[in-house]
């Protein structure tokens, strides 16, 4: 029998792909292994950090007619930036706090993805959604799933869910090799469709500098472990940038926007400035006449609802309030949050804006800013116990505290109904979800409308009288941990489920070294340790059983028993006290009975 090959030609052979005349067949997944392998891809993405995501429905966005000039000058880079003299693959977009660079990255990203020009975008953040926002971890595991996900990238997707097909342990290694396997050797590969779609052109990457660091070793249990720096990761992922922008077969601009920490500032400056254009927010892009129209929109908003003269207010009080701005946009957003809240009529709650004073206005150009956020949080029935939830819930000196608003109501309240007192008055800074409708549901969070509110919190030359010392901070978690622990569930009663479900992320929580029993001695007998390690089992337990990966280690139950354990002086003292108590109880008894015989 003759060969199916014989005298056949023009065709070749590879691991990848057989061609035959001009019809290709890849190597690619299979229909059962790709849908794992997306499931796998799926798993390991942060969700909440693409631009269109329900956690960023009310993400900052460009006023219509505002930031024009920016946005032009960023599209048109995108478009036409290979007929620049000095072509560059990457562009910074920098500013201080409160310039507007998310607000204008979240249109950008909007506007390219409805052109078609968008590849795909991440959204770091460490004050709003999901905790894989605020770390490294999902980055590129996003990416892929984004460019899996495009209709001009088939070819390209089913390459990268080959890839993690191979290697489905991708997600555990570098940064540098997740990019080289997911994304570059995809596109190194890949053959453009010339009947598909263009391929995207940009990459938008936002929020570098709110990128926390990921920690490999147990820093708490072994003091010569040093902690990662959240400028040693950052500084990775933009060397993961670079290279990728260096690559011929990556078909992507990246922008990246941050505010000019040192670290990322050095890099753009000393690494990467051959290859970065930069964007600084300053007065060249005209902030205050697109402040002047935001906020002249938004009293139009205001005299609408309430039937008052479009008049009102002023040209003259509009203009001041730009002014006092210095050109932040979050001070005039803020402005207007709070005169749109309810708690007062906007006349008079405009009427306390402008009556506050700010101090050394001339050399600080937040104090305007700060001055508002001390007089919101003022009005607060706690001010101090205000400021202390919020630096627990988002500051950086916190354990990392989930942000659920069912479970931070359950773990900070001493009584019930003690959150909605605390954050009365607070809807201008803090996303606040309704009442809990759904006791199972566990998505509504709280967020800030912005991260400058944390950085007023921790700096007691900003905040003055409304600082609190991390000590109280951890004293009051720790409180609470501990209470907790001691009546084995909240202050509000649950349900069955409900406390399970409450306990399942009470067991994730960290404690601080050194301060979990501190000023306890009295009361350690209070504290059932072998519920506490029982319970920790269990749920480690549960998750081996679903075949999760484990996120509670039995080892930090060490040193919660090393902390008994050196308490134990006193534990054996109480110890003997109370044996001699019953000893003494228990001859006082003979000698009654020995008396009452006689």
């Amino acid at each position: 029998m003759s060969s199916a090959f014989e005298n056949a030609h023009h065709f070749g052979l590879s691991a990848s792909e057989i061609n035959f005349g001009t019809t290709n067949y890849y190597g690619h997944a299979s229909g059962g292994s790709r849908a794992a392998a997306l499931k796998e891809l799926r798993e390991h993405i942060a969700a909440g950090a693409m631009h269109n995501s329900d956690e960023r429905c009310d993400a900052p966005k460009c006023h219509p007619e505002t930031r024009v000039a920016v946005q032009d000058e960023l599209v048109g880079w995108i478009l036409d930036g290979d007929g620049e003299d000095e072509p560059k693959n990457m562009l910074w977009v920098t500013g201080p706090a409160g310039g507007g660079k998310t607000a204008i990255m979240g249109s950008i990203a909007d506007t390219c993805h409805k052109k078609g020009l968008l590849g795909c975008g991440f959204f770091f953040s460490s004050f709003v959604g999901s905790v894989d926002r605020r770390s490294k971890r999902c980055l590129v595991a996003t990416m892929a799933y984004q460019l899996v996900q495009h209709e001009a990238l088939r070819d390209v997707g089913e390459r990268i869910l080959s890839s993690i097909e191979r290697n489905p342990a991708i997600f555990k290694q570098q940064l540098e090799v997740q990019l080289d396997q997911l994304l570059l050797q995809p596109f190194r590969e890949s053959r453009r469709d010339p009947d598909a779609p263009p391929w995207p052109k940009v990459i938008v990457i936002d929020g570098l500098d709110e990128c926390d660091a990921v920690q490999y070793g147990d820093t708490a249990r072994s003091p010569h472990v040093t902690p990662r720096t959240k400028e040693a990761d950052q500084t990775e992922i933009l060397h993961m940038l670079l290279k990728a922008a260096n690559d011929p077969s990556f078909p992507f601009r990246i922008i990246i926007a941050s505010r000019p920490e040192p670290a990322i500032q050095s890099f753009f400056t000393d690494v990467a400035g051959h290859t970065t254009r930069k964007i600084f927010l300053d007065d060249k892009y005209n902030p205050d006449a697109d402040m002047l129209l935001f906020v002249e929109a938004k009293f139009a908003d205001i005299c609408r609802r309430y039937q008052l003269s479009i008049s009102w207010p002023s040209k003259d009080v509009k203009h001041t309030l730009v002014r006092n701005a210095s050109g932040q946009f979050v001070y005039v957003s803020t402005v207007m949050r709070f005169i749109e809240g309810s708690s007062a009529l906007p006349q008079e709650l405009l009427d306390q804006v402008l009556k506050l004073r700010a101090t050394d206005a001339f050399r600080n150009p937040f104090a305007p800013l700060d001055a508002l956020y001390a007089h919101i949080l003022n009005s607060s029935p706690n001010p101090l116990l205000t400021a202390c939830w919020l630096d627990l819930i988002f500051g950086r000196r916190g354990p990392g505290l989930p942000r659920a608003a069912r479970f931070v109501r359950l773990f900070l309240e001493s009584s019930p109904g003690e959150a909605f007192h605390v954050f009365r008055g607070l809807n201008s800074l803090v996303s606040i979800p309704p009442t809990d409708s759904d006791c199972d549901d566990y998505t509504p969070s709280y967020s800030l409308f912005h991260k400058s509110l944390t950085d007023f919190l921790e700096d007691p030359s900003r905040c003055g009288s409304l600082y609190v010392d991390p000590g109280d901070v951890r004293g009051l978690y720790s409180e609470r941990y501990l209470q907790i622990w001691k009546d084995k569930g909240p202050a509000t009663p649950l349900d069955a489920h409900e406390r399970g479900n409450f306990m399942d992320q009470f067991l994730h929580l960290r404690y601080f070294p050194g301060t979990l029993f501190l000023s306890t001695e009295q009361n350690l007998d209070w504290y059932d340790i072998a519920w506490w390690v029982r319970s920790q089992s269990e749920h480690a337990k549960d998750f081996e059983q679903t075949r999760r990966e484990s996120p509670i280690r039995l080892s930090i139950c060490a040193p919660i028993l090393q902390s008994v354990s050196e308490m134990s002086p006193c534990l054996q003292i109480r110890q003997n006290r109370d044996a001699e108590r019953a000893s003494k109880a228990r001859l006082d008894d003979s000698r009654l009975e020995a008396g009452a015989a006689s």
